[in-house]
C-alpha cells in the first residue's frame, strides 16, 4: 500500500478506472518468446508491416483529408518509420513537435532493444512542452499504437500508448542500466494497477527495501499470473525479512489458482523447498521438523546427573547397612 495526503493509505495493484490500458500480460519462457518471434514474424509478412516498426492494434489509422503538413509526416514517420533518427529530424523540423517525436522515438528503440538510447529520448520527450496540435494528433492516431513492457524478470504486458506506457518503459531501461533508484523513482506517481505495481516492487526488492514490499502488497490474491508473480515478489521479500510463515503463505496463494502460469507455480515450488531448508525440515510435511542439538544435549546432562545421584545413594545406603 502507498501513503497518500489525507493519512490513508491504498493498495498500489488494485486499479479503481473504468478502462485502463493494458492488454492481458503473460510470461516469457524460452519456447514462448521463440514461438512468439516466429509468430510476429509470420503477422509481420502476413500484415505487411515491418517487425522494426511501432506495433499497432489492429490496421493503421488513415491520416485525415485536412491534416496539416506536421501532422502528415508525423503520421508517416510513426506507422513507417524503422529508424529513431527519422522521428528525431522531424523534432528538430518542428519544434512544437518535438516531444512528442522524442517519445516515439524512445518507444521504438525501446522495442528494438536500445535501452539507454529510449531512456535519453524518452526523458527528453517528457521534459518537452508540446503544442495543441501535437496533443490533438496523439489523441487521434497514437491510441492504437501498443508497447510490450517488461515490468518484471520474464513478465511483458502490452500497453495501448499512454502515460504508463511511457514510465514503465522507461522504468525497464533505467533497471537495465543498473539505475534502479531512478527506475523506482520513475513508476511511483503511476496510477494503481498490477503492471506498475510490479514494476515498483521489483524495483524495490532489488534495492533491499523488503518492508515496503510487504506493505505494498499486502491483502493481495492470486487472480491472474500478473498477481502470482507480485505474490512470488513478496514472498521472497518474507522470507529475507525472516517471516517464514508469511512467506508460506503467500506461495500457498500462488499455488492455489490452478490455471497459474507453470513457470510460476514452478517458481513456487522452489521457494516453498527453500523455505523447509530455512525451516531446518527434511520434507514439506509438518511433522518433518528436526531435533534441535541442545534439546538432545539437555537430555544427556539430565541422564548423567541421574545416575550421579542413584551411585551417590547406593554408597550411603551401604554405609548404612555396615557393608
Amino acid at each position: 500500500m502507498s501513503q497518500v495526503p489525507n493519512g490513508r493509505t491504498h493498495s498500489v495493484f488494485h486499479d479503481t478506472r473504468d478502462l485502463t490500458p493494458f492488454r492481458e500480460g503473460y510470461v516469457r519462457t524460452p519456447v514462448r518468446g521463440l514461438a512468439d518471434g516466429v509468430g510476429g514474424m509470420l503477422s509481420g509478412v502476413l500484415s505487411g508491416r515491418d517487425g522494426a516498426r511501432l506495433s499497432v492494434l489492429g490496421t493503421v489509422p488513415r491520416p485525415r483529408m485536412m491534416a496539416s503538413r506536421p501532422a502528415k509526416a508525423m503520421h508517416d514517420a510513426v506507422f513507417s518509420a524503422t529508424e529513431p533518427e527519422r522521428l528525431i529530424a522531424l523534432g528538430r523540423m518542428y519544434p512544437g513537435w518535438a516531444g512528442l517525436c522524442h517519445i516515439m522515438a524512445g518507444l521504438l528503440a525501446y522495442k528494438q532493444g536500445s535501452y539507454l538510447r529510449a531512456s535519453e529520448l524518452l526523458r527528453r520527450g517528457l521534459t518537452t512542452r508540446i503544442d495543441d496540435d501535437a496533443s490533438q494528433f496523439s489523441a487521434a492516431y497514437l491510441g492504437q499504437v501498443v508497447t510490450r513492457v517488461e515490468v518484471a524478470e520474464r513478465i511483458e504486458v502490452p500497453v495501448f500508448f499512454s502515460e504508463e506506457s511511457v514510465f514503465l518503459a522507461l522504468s525497464h531501461c533505467l533497471r537495465e542500466m543498473g539505475l534502479t533508484e531512478s527506475a523506482l523513482e520513475a513508476v511511483v506517481g503511476l496510477p494503481p494497477s498490477l503492471p506498475s505495481a510490479l514494476a515498483r516492487c521489483t524495483a524495490a526488492y532489488s534495492l533491499g527495501r523488503y518492508g515496503d514490499v510487504v506493505v505494498w502488497t499486502e491483502g493481495l490474491l492470486n487472480t491472474d499470473d500478473l498477481s502470482a508473480a507480485l505474490l512470488l515478489i513478496r514472498a521472497r521479500a518474507q522470507r529475507t525479512r525472516g517471516d517464514l510463515e508469511g512467506a508460506q503463505s503467500a506461495l500457498k496463494e500462488v499455488l492455489r489458482r490452478r490455471k497459474t502460469s507453470l513457470a510460476l507455480r514452478n517458481d513456487a515450488i522452489t521457494d516453498r523447498a527453500l523455505l523447509a531448508l530455512d525451516q531446518g525440515r527434511r520434507t514439506l510435511t509438518p511433522w518433518s521438523k528436526r531435533q534441535l542439538p541442545p534439546a538432545e544435549l539437555e537430555t544427556v546432562d539430565v541422564i548423567r546427573k541421574d545416575a550421579e545421584m542413584r551411585r551417590l545413594w547406593e554408597s550411603d545406603f551401604r554405609e548404612l547397612g555396615g557393608q
